[in-house]
């Protein structure tokens, strides 16, 4: 058997692994890949065989300074797996990380696998999915997130996420199709969320709010930005407002994953995710 070779990808590489992520019904959304090669160009990562001009499994291992790195689009191609190639792909993306804490959004029937990897569960994440009615104008105190400035978005952001992250942000409020809203009350920042066009409907992330009336506003002015007849959320079950919130608001839950750490992570403000940023790339 040929023996798989694991080099770094291209953006340009990593638009068949985004087909592939496509096909196994993930829904990424269209400009996803190059908004995270902003923040680690590096962290990509593509198994091939001599003689297949195609590729055989990828893996992404995307780095936020010296502490965190995220793990996502882990996959082998149908007809190549049970060979040993994802494994050999996965030990050669992680040591990217180096000896970063690493997280993961995977599908529960692999938590075992990933325990065995050194990751623990932190908790589950569900997609919820579905049209969100919206008023034809914006709700009180909707604005476009650059009105607030990248400065205090980067800021609100940081407090919902494990590590900074603007070389991403920079890409992911202005990426082509991307909508970012903020909600401003009383002078103050309530709310931030990004709206994106996916392979089917549309994607809402990140949904971050200081309470649940802030996110169904934003929600609202998201889903009306987007055009589309459908939208997606995924929401960490660690908040009970924003599971309540989608089922007040009529949306489905489509499948779970379950959210894993290598090792600790700076606290979060949990009360205000009400959707992350992707289940592909964190």
């Amino acid at each position: 058997m040929a023996e798989l070779q694991v080099s770094r990808a291209t953006p340009a590489q990593w638009s068949r692994v985004a087909e592939w992520a496509v096909a196994e019904g993930w829904n990424p959304g269209l400009s996803d890949g190059p908004c995270f090669f902003a923040q680690d160009p590096d962290g990509f990562f593509l198994g091939r065989l001599a003689g297949d001009p195609e590729p055989v499994s990828a893996v992404s291992v995307v780095t936020y300074g010296d502490r965190y790195a995220f793990l996502g689009f882990y996959l082998v191609r149908p007809d190549l797996r049970g060979r040993g190639h994802g494994l050999a792909t996965w030990t050669a993306g992680l040591a990217h990380a180096g000896d970063r804490t690493v997280g993961l959004d995977g599908v529960p029937d692999q938590q075992d696998n990933y325990r065995r990897s050194g990751f623990v569960l932190a908790h589950r994440t569900a997609r919820w999915t579905g049209p969100v009615t919206a008023s034809a104008a914006p709700g009180p105190g909707v604005v476009p997130a650059a009105r607030v400035g990248a400065a205090a978005i980067a800021a609100y952001d940081s407090a919902c996420h494990p590590a900074e992250r603007p070389g991403f942000l920079a890409r992911w409020l202005t990426a082509p199709g991307h909508r970012a809203l903020a909600r401003v009350v009383d002078g103050r920042l309530t709310g931030y969320g990004v709206v994106r066009p996916a392979h089917e409907g549309a994607r809402i992330g990140p949904l971050f709010a200081d309470t649940a009336a802030d996110a169904e506003v934003l929600l609202e002015a998201l889903a009306a930005a987007s055009g589309a007849e459908r939208v997606a959320v995924d929401v960490p079950e660690a908040n009970p407002e924003a599971v309540a919130l989608m089922r007040a608001r009529g949306l489905t839950p489509a499948f779970e994953t379950a959210r894993m750490y290598t090792g600790p992570v700076r606290p979060v403000a949990r009360h205000r995710i009400f959707g992350i940023t992707t289940l592909e790339l964190g």
